[in-house]
C-alpha cells in the first residue's frame, strides 16, 4: 500500500498539519490509514489522544531510526495508506523513510528559509534514489498561503522551484484557523463546532482538494510503473 512521507528539516513549515489533513481526509473517504508519528514533538499522537479520532486511523508513535523501516513495512501490510510525519532534520531516520516511500511531500512556506530546507530534502531524496536505483516521486506543497493574495516572497519561492524543475502541487494549504484548531479540539474538520471555529467548509474544501491531488499523483505513478 502507498507510503507517503512528509519531510522538511525547516521547523514550522506546516509538515505535521499537512500530514494530519491528508490522514483525516483519506479516513473520511473510508480508507484504513496508519500514521507513523516520527516527529519528536508527537503532535499527531497528542491529537489522537483527544476525543473524536476516527477509528480507521491508527497512530504509531514509538519510532526510532532502527525500527522505522520495519514499522513502515508492517503498517503497509494492513493499511491502505501509510503516512509518515518525519522529524525536522536530515537524519538517518528521515533517509530510511524516504527510501521506503512511494511519494514524498515537502511542505514549504513562502520564505527563502523554507525553500532552503526543502532543497536539503530534495538532495536527500536524490541520494536515496541513487542508492535504491529507482525514482522516488516527490513534490513541494506550499503551505500557510493566503486565500486572498500571493505575497512577493511566495512568488519568489514559486519562481525558484519552477526554475529548478521541482514539481509543485497545484493545491496549496491555505492559512486556516480550522487547521490549527484540530490540534486543540481533536476529531476531523467536519466534526469541528462552527460556533467555535470559522470557515470550516472552506477548510474542508481545501483538504479535499489536497487529498484528491495526492491520490491523482499516486495513480499516475502506478500507471507509469505498470507501463
Amino acid at each position: 500500500m502507498p507510503v507517503i512521507s512528509f519531510a522538511n528539516p525547516k521547523g514550522g513549515a506546516g509538515k505535521t498539519t499537512t500530514a494530519l489533513l491528508l490522514a483525516s481526509e483519506l479516513a473520511a473517504r473510508g480508507a484504513a490509514v496508519t500514521v507513523i508519528d516520527a516527529d519528536p514533538e508527537r503532535w499527531i499522537s497528542q491529537w489522537g489522544a483527544l476525543p473524536g479520532k476516527p477509528d480507521n486511523i491508527e497512530i504509531i508513535s514509538d519510532v526510532t531510526e532502527e525500527t522505522i523501516v520495519d514499522q513502515i513495512e508492517a503498517a503497509s501490510e494492513h493499511s491502505q495508506f501509510v503516512i509518515v510525519d518525519l522529524e525536522g532534520t536530515a537524519s538517518l531516520m528521515v533517509a530510511n523513510a524516504i527510501g521506503m516511500s512511494d511519494l514524498v511531500l515537502i511542505p514549504t512556506q513562502g520564505s527563502s528559509m523554507d525553500a532552503k530546507g526543502g532543497a536539503k530534502t530534495i538532495r536527500l531524496i536524490r541520494n536515496q534514489e541513487r542508492m535504491a536505483r529507482r525514482p522516488i516521486p516527490h513534490a513541494v506543497v506550499l503551505t500557510r498561503t493566503s486565500a486572498a493574495v500571493t505575497s512577493r516572497s511566495m512568488r519568489n519561492v514559486q519562481d525558484q522551484l519552477s526554475k529548478a524543475g521541482i514539481e509543485v502541487f497545484t493545491t496549496t494549504i491555505v492559512e486556516r484557523a480550522a487547521f490549527r484548531d484540530l490540534f486543540d479540539y481533536g476529531g476531523a474538520l467536519s466534526t469541528l463546532d462552527p460556533a467555535l471555529v470559522n470557515n470550516i467548509e472552506k477548510a474542508c474544501e481545501n483538504a479535499r482538494s489536497f487529498a484528491g491531488e495526492v491520490l491523482a499523483r499516486l495513480k499516475q505513478t502506478q500507471l507509469a510503473e505498470a507501463g
